[in-house]
């Protein structure tokens, strides 16, 4: 999400925050460490897109999901993939009474559910960097599988 939560969360002093740009920081430096765990490895990726809540796991505060349950996604690219699940999140409706509901209500604008949701961040900067970087690329083929 790029939301930066994941820095006041760690309890290992793995990640730190030291300029005003860490949440571009953070999300370029995602990319590039899952390139260096997955790069000349064979992998394949699988993420279930229910359950989609308005916040960051890495905090215990959040509200009830801000989309219906999309389903299952699997990919050997894994921006590909999480490119397909947050356009497929992005075109679903807002639940009913959900953080995001209500801040498309009070007037947030644009279509970016996550960037409604999380206000100041931008979600897609580790995806551009991850595709820049060869982890992957942006460009996918969806099919539905009943």
């Amino acid at each position: 999400m790029g939301c930066g939560r994941c820095i006041g969360a760690c309890n290992f002093d793995a990640i730190e925050n030291t300029s005003g740009n860490s949440n571009q920081i953070l999300c370029e430096k995602i990319a590039e460490y899952s390139l260096a765990v997955l790069q000349n490895r064979p992998n394949f990726h699988i993420n279930l897109v229910i359950q989609v809540s308005p916040n960051c796991d890495c905090h215990s505060e959040n509200d009830v999901p801000i989309i219906p349950d999309v389903g299952m996604f699997a990919s050997f690219d894994p921006v590909a993939l999480d490119q397909a699940c947050a356009d497929a999140c992005i075109k679903q409706p807002a639940m009913p009474g959900s953080q995001l509901a209500e801040h498309i209500e009070q007037g947030c604008p644009g279509h970016d559910h996550f960037g409604v949701s999380s206000q100041g961040t931008d979600w897609t900067v580790t995806l551009a960097h991850a595709e820049e970087i060869g982890l992957g690329t942006r460009q996918y083929e969806l099919i539905a599988v009943k």
